[in-house]
C-alpha cells in the first residue's frame, strides 16, 4: 500500500511525523488536517502496540522515533515513559484501533479539510 507524500521530501515527512506522534502521545488529542491525521494513525498505532510490548527493545524502538519532550511538568514524566506508562496499560485487552479520527470540515484560510485524532 502507498503512503501519502503530503508534498514533502522522506526527511521532513519524517520529522512532521515524529512531532505530530510526539505531540498525540502528550495531548492525546489533536487538530490536523485530514490527510495528515490518517497517515499519523497506522504510526501512532504501531507505536502504542511496542508500548503494550513493553521490553527494553520496544522501548528503544519507540525512544529513535518519538521525541524526548516533557510530558508532565510535576512529574517530570516524558512522551516516552507516558506511553510506556499511561497510554500502553490502558489497552491492555483492545486488539488494535487505539486512535480516532474525526472530521471537522474545511479550514476557512485555504479550504483545507480538518480533522481531530485523539486516542480512544
Amino acid at each position: 500500500m502507498a503512503y501519502r507524500k503530503l508534498g514533502r521530501d522522506s526527511s521532513a515527512r519524517k520529522a512532521l511525523f515524529r512531532d505530530l506522534a510526539t505531540d498525540l502521545i502528550i495531548n492525546e488529542r489533536i487538530e490536523t488536517t485530514e490527510p495528515k491525521a490518517k497517515e499519523l494513525r497506522s504510526i501512532v498505532e504501531k507505536m502504542i502496540t511496542l508500548g503494550k510490548r513493553g521490553d527494553l527493545h520496544a522501548r528503544r524502538q519507540v525512544a529513535a522515533f518519538v521525541r524526548n519532550e516533557i510530558a508532565d511538568e510535576e512529574t517530570g514524566q516524558d512522551a516516552i515513559q507516558k506511553l510506556f506508562d499511561d497510554v500502553a496499560k490502558r489497552y491492555d485487552d483492545r486488539q488494535g484501533g487505539y486512535t480516532r479520527v474525526l472530521k471537522l470540515g474545511p479550514r476557512r484560510g485555504d479550504g483545507a479539510e480538518m480533522a481531530i485524532i485523539e486516542l480512544v
